[in-house]
């Protein structure tokens, strides 16, 4: 009888909507807060002083992807500027043209899915395809130009892969 009672009062206004049931374990997510959303920032019953601080750690988050972003790139750039002259010397020129053409493909690659990284959210919901194209262009371009080879040229589109790894083992 006592255990009906306290399940019936409310200790707290918040307890009088929810009802006394067991609550799974929560995940680790769920204990993180949730982004501030442009509508929540912007509305009438905020404050100026609790608007600026998301907005300065949204700041400042956008700075740190933004210099997350040009490290990939330049790492990027230096593992090719460094395979391309091993692989003139170990193969031939043509093949350490193909290996830097990849390299630039994935330069660009690596631009274009930052770009469209930093629009979600913003303007959209989910990431842009147009970074898909650069492999697919770079295959073809391989097909076409006689003096292109293609596995030389994914090996060097590939060299975005151990920058990133680098840039992981760095931060992390």
């Amino acid at each position: 009888m006592d255990v009906q009672r306290l399940q019936a009062a409310p200790t707290t206004p918040l307890d009088a909507d929810t009802a006394l049931v067991p609550t799974p374990v929560m995940a680790e997510h769920d204990l993180l807060p949730e982004p501030p959303t442009p509508a929540a920032a912007c509305s009438a019953e905020s404050s100026p002083t609790a608007v600026s601080a998301p907005a300065a750690e949204a700041d400042h988050g956008m700075e740190d992807y933004r210099r997350l972003q040009r490290r990939l790139i330049v790492a990027t750039a230096c593992a090719t500027a460094l395979a391309v002259p091993i692989t003139a010397w170990l193969f031939d020129t043509a093949t350490a043209l193909s290996l830097m053409v990849g390299g630039v493909a994935a330069m660009l690659y690596l631009r274009l899915l930052a770009r469209s990284m930093a629009r979600l959210g913003v303007d959209r919901q989910s990431v842009g395809k147009v970074q898909l194209l650069v492999p697919v262009v770079l295959v073809l371009a391989a097909a076409r130009i006689p003096s292109l080879h293609l596995l030389p040229a994914l090996l060097g589109f590939l060299l975005y892969k151990p920058a990133l790894i680098l840039q992981v083992l760095v931060d992390g």
